[in-house]
């Protein structure tokens, strides 16, 4: 059975409303994909080179990467002619297969939040301006209280940008919880430094720690990053648990390199897609994993509280192929 027909399956034993936000959230992707594939089978008779070009070039437009879509249509190839096959329009399906297949080969890459076992878990966002970093952090909070029950408290790192520590608080206020300030332009490690102590004295199970975004100024963002890490691992030993990078989906391939960029500065622990109901190109996941390897935990499928997702691939393929089957 392959992968588009189990994944049918599969899917009913999750959330309807989770499966929902998926094909909603992804509907622009899907329907640029699909639309260039049908069009794509439509041209061709028979499968030959020419196809295969065109193949080629539409998940390059989709942001798969380049290594990536080599990898897919070689083993298309590998499938069309163990299996004799002739017409194009049965090639959507078996992309659908390779996809989640190539994606999951080889790996075991957990969405699950690392939770520290006894005391304080410390979540360090990074991002460059403008990725919706902080809305982000007011989503995530929000996700971990109503689906993990924990105590969450947050701390504006993001001194330098205007409008950052007010918008956090706001965030905070909006969801009952506490937000730990310094001043706009001040030392952001102090704001971390005062976090953890506010959030140990409060008895917080989870601090969320908002940071500057300046990639343009790589030194002295390592510098910060890495003023913050020494801090949070002299307060909290194990911490920070994770350090997720916010990447607007939208950008493309920007946006992956600023995921190589910053992972260069930091040690990221996993990925959160923003905005990607507002992308027609939904294969930059498979770009990250192969750029990367770095997990996409969550997935950003609108603009409502609760439509940050915990990633699933079944669905997320589901979400961008399933108007190719019909």
């Amino acid at each position: 059975m392959g992968f588009f027909k189990s994944i049918k399956e599969a899917i009913v034993g999750k959330s309807a409303k989770t499966n929902e936000k998926y094909v909603a959230g992804l509907d622009k992707s899907s329907e640029t994909f699909s639309s260039r594939m049908n069009a794509l089978a439509a041209r061709y008779r028979e499968i030959d080179d020419d196809y295969f070009e065109e193949l080629e070039n539409i998940l390059i437009m989709s942001d798969v990467g380049v290594n990536m879509v080599m990898t897919i249509v070689d083993e298309i190839k590998k499938e069309v002619r163990l299996n004799n096959i002739k017409d194009p329009r049965e090639i959507n399906e078996i992309i659908a297969d390779k996809m989640f297949v190539i994606y999951a080969n080889d790996s075991i890459m957990t969405t699950k939040l690392n939770y520290a076992k006894d005391g304080l878990t410390v979540i360090l966002m990074v991002g460059v301006n403008g990725a919706g970093k902080t809305t982000t952090i007011g989503k995530l909070a929000h996700k971990i209280m109503e689906e993990d029950h924990k105590k969450v408290m947050v701390a504006a790192g993001d001194t330098f940008r205007a409008g950052a520590i007010d918008q956090l608080a706001v965030w905070a206020e909006r969801l009952g919880i506490e937000c730990v300030t310094g001043k706009e332009g001040g030392d952001p490690s102090s704001v971390i430094f005062d976090g953890l102590k506010r959030a140990k004295e409060a008895g917080a199970d989870v601090l969320i720690c908002d940071t500057a975004g300046r990639l343009q100024n790589k030194v002295g963002l390592m510098k910060e990053l890495e003023k913050m890490n020494r801090i949070i691992k002299r307060e909290v030993p194990d911490g920070p648990q994770e350090t997720l990078l916010v990447i607007d989906a939208t950008t493309g391939q920007n946006g992956v390199n600023q995921a190589v960029e910053f992972s260069k500065i930091t040690d990221i622990t996993g990925i959160v897609l923003t905005k990607m109901d507002g992308t027609a190109k939904g294969g930059i996941v498979l770009s990250i994993k192969d750029m990367l390897n770095i997990p996409v935990k969550f997935i950003g499928l609108g603009e409502k509280i609760d439509d940050l997702q915990e990633f699933d691939l079944e669905q997320y393929i589901y979400g961008l192929c399933h108007d190719l089957m019909g």
